[in-house]
């Protein structure tokens, strides 16, 4: 089996997300399976380093897929990006070796949260931001930051049914910034779970807009109680930005 690594972007606005549930669903990974399906006439199931949710961006998403014979990569680039829609876009299409996974040997991976923080609405930002009309108070999200930093249980901060798996995940560095009209926070971390990053922010906001102090957010994280943390943010101003790899 030939083994290939694919780089690409996505306006996920149209989207139930990256994951493919069954037959039929209008998923980032169910258009990029059916296309390699169509190309190589037998059936492609690719992996991806990160189930974005419905709505949700990607600057970078990088997954990996096998095939039973080698392919030209360049070919196969020309061929998914002149079949797949629009809003899908493959930058890199290369052969790895056969241990690669997209999922498994990511080591850092990072999302980026655009608001936008003006009274008034901004209509070429309104489907890729969450509009958040009272002023926030930067500094105070940034104090609240720091305490998501290192390894943290998260379960707090996330919609996941199952609890069976480990909520447990490292948190490498949060950065906030205030230009040009936006509020743009950077999470990078080992790993996050489902809705977390949306959760997050939700709280930051919670805090920008002094419904909650910075110094609680130590004692939600401890909490364990999913009803404690801020309102899930919108999931259009979520991308992921970022996936590293040794």
């Amino acid at each position: 089996m030939y083994n290939y690594k694919i780089s690409m972007q996505y306006d996920g606005g149209r989207y139930k997300g990256w994951q493919r549930l069954g037959d039929g669903e209008n998923t980032i990974q169910g258009k990029i399976e059916h296309v390699l399906t169509e190309m190589v006439g037998t059936q492609i199931e690719i992996i991806g380093c990160s189930r974005t949710d419905a709505g949700v961006h990607a600057l970078m998403q990088v997954a990996n897929f096998k095939l039973p014979e080698k392919i030209n990569e360049l070919e196969m680039k020309q061929y998914l990006n002149r079949y797949l829609p629009e809003d899908i876009s493959v930058h890199e299409v290369i052969p790895v070796t056969e241990e690669f996974h997209a999922r498994y040997h990511a080591k850092k991976k990072t999302y980026l949260y655009k608001i936008w923080n003006k009274e008034h609405s901004n209509p070429f930002m309104r489907k890729y931001s969450m509009h958040v009309p009272k002023k926030l108070n930067v500094s105070q999200m940034q104090q609240a930051a720091m305490h998501f930093i290192g390894e943290h249980d998260f379960t707090t901060f996330t919609n996941a049914k199952s609890r069976k798996k480990s909520m447990v995940r490292t948190i490498y560095s949060i950065e906030i910034e205030e230009t040009g009209g936006f509020i743009i926070i950077r999470v990078s971390g080992d790993g996050f779970l489902y809705n977390m990053v949306r959760k997050m922010v939700g709280t930051l906001i919670e805090v920008g807009n002094g419904e909650i102090s910075q110094n609680e957010i130590p004692y939600i994280l401890k909490s364990k109680q999913r009803d404690q943390s801020g309102v899930l943010a919108d999931a259009c101003g979520l991308y992921l930005e970022k996936i590293e790899y040794d």
